[in-house]
């Protein structure tokens, strides 16, 4: 039974109890799918002592569901606040909250219609927070809207894991959509295929012709990318673009305003210039709640042991789902990387294929699209040098001479190269490998 499916019930209409008596026919009885020696029948202490963690662009439907399914202690971050196109599809806002923090909103939501479940809300970036936050917690939902962030919550629960401590690993539960189309997945780090791994099936977006930004947009993001990838640089190159400061976000959404009304382009809104900047995917409300529902089913099951879960080591960790023509749901294992720079061996590097005669700002240019790196503000070092540093204002001056200089004076065949960028806490190792 999906948590999606049931409604909310008005309070006061049934005892404490009575209120749980659906988690009853699921928990108190076996089902066609359970392990007869490992299933316990009633499990509802364990749902109710059981800290989670929701967070994302999917958190109204997560936390909902949680709720609905018997979770009692929930924490949620989100830095956003509602804009009036969230009303559409995040069924906890109203016109009222519109400025509002959206995780003090859905918190104070959820707590009101559903009795005795207690939701502490963080309104700020999951960057914030360090080991110490993460491992209160029994596991981790995250329904977030961004690939950054999801590489970053990645990274962090596979850091944490501890072999002496088992408590130190923490399951992730992924869930993603774009438009009719969705994801859910479970990650147990260190132990089953991560998000790193999983990196390639996220095609980095194309990029637009800068002369086209530069000369001649044709469309409302054109403008946007203008503003975000030449005027900011021309105007306040001095600051570090923080996507996730609502004042740098509304300065290029003033810029790309003006920068459409030139060239009558209509359609430019900030809600648009932050999921452009932010790489953000339109969402459908109809897919984030099936999507969702998957995701707190996976937390449900994970925790009761009331049916198979998926993420098991050796079993499938990963459900496509599709509902542009039909409804249409897949699930398979997607194999751990032996040399992901993330789960994978500490000794190992991966292979990476470069052109010897491009400059190293090429090099760096090209790290954002490559699907096995998408790494947009990279810092470059090989064992004996600096190549470019981008972490620290001095160092780039320093190293910016190098941006002109070709890769062929810069580094060797064989060499290993070590990559890293500000917006993960992952060190990236390659070995360099001419392209022929």
């Amino acid at each position: 039974m999906a948590a999606a499916d049931i409604a909310f019930l008005p309070n006061g209409s049934e005892g404490t109890r009575a209120r749980w008596k659906y988690l009853d026919k699921v928990l108190d009885r076996p089902g066609p799918f359970t392990d007869p020696d490992s299933f316990v029948p009633g499990n509802h202490e364990t749902l109710e002592r059981a800290k989670v963690l929701g967070a994302g662009g999917l958190g109204c439907e997560i936390l909902k569901n949680l709720a609905l399914s018997g979770f009692k202690d929930i924490h949620v971050i989100d830095m956003d606040t509602i804009d009036v196109s969230n009303l559409n599809r995040q069924f906890l806002f109203r016109a009222a909250d519109v400025g509002k923090y959206k995780a003090e909103v859905a918190a104070a939501f959820v707590e009101k219609r559903v009795k005795g479940v207690q939701i502490t809300p963080y309104c700020g970036k999951i960057q914030d927070k360090d080991e110490e936050y993460y491992k209160q917690f029994a596991l981790i939902v995250c329904g977030l809207d961004s690939i950054e962030a999801r590489r970053w919550i990645n990274s962090m629960l596979v850091g944490m894991v501890d072999g002496n401590d088992p408590d130190s690993l923490k399951p992730l539960i992924d869930g993603g959509t774009e438009g009719f189309k969705g994801q859910a997945r479970v990650i147990f780090p260190t132990m089953t295929s991560c998000i790193e791994c999983q990196l390639d099936m996220h095609a980095p977006r194309a990029a637009v012709p800068l002369c086209t930004l530069a000369t001649i947009p044709r469309q409302p993001q054109h403008c946007i990318e203008w503003a975000h990838i030449i005027a900011w640089e021309e105007e306040r190159k001095e600051i570090t673009l923080d996507t996730d400061d609502p004042e740098h976000i509304t300065w290029l959404f003033q810029k790309a305003s003006k920068r459409a009304e030139e060239f009558n382009i209509p359609g430019v809104t900030y809600s648009m210039t932050q999921g452009v900047v932010k790489n953000i995917i339109p969402a459908i409300a109809s897919t984030n709640a099936i999507v969702a529902a998957s995701c707190c089913n996976e937390a449900f099951k994970l925790l009761t042991n009331a049916n198979p879960f998926l993420g098991f080591p050796g079993t499938d960790n990963y459900m496509m789902y599709t509902g542009d023509e039909s409804v249409y749901t897949y699930t398979f294992e997607h194999q751990k990387k032996d040399d992901c720079p993330v789960c994978g061996e500490e000794a190992l590097a991966r292979p990476l294929e470069i052109d010897p005669e491009a400059t190293l700002q090429e090099f760096v240019d090209s790290l954002a699209e490559r699907p096995e790196a998408q790494l947009k503000t990279p810092s470059i070092r090989t064992t004996e040098k600096s190549l470019y540093i981008q972490s620290a204002a001095d160092y780039e001056r320093m190293t910016r001479p190098n941006l002109e200089k070709k890769m062929k004076d810069l580094t060797a065949e064989g060499e290993e190269m070590l990559v890293s960028d500000k917006a993960f806490p992952t060190m990236f190792k390659y070995v360099v490998v001419w392209k022929r």
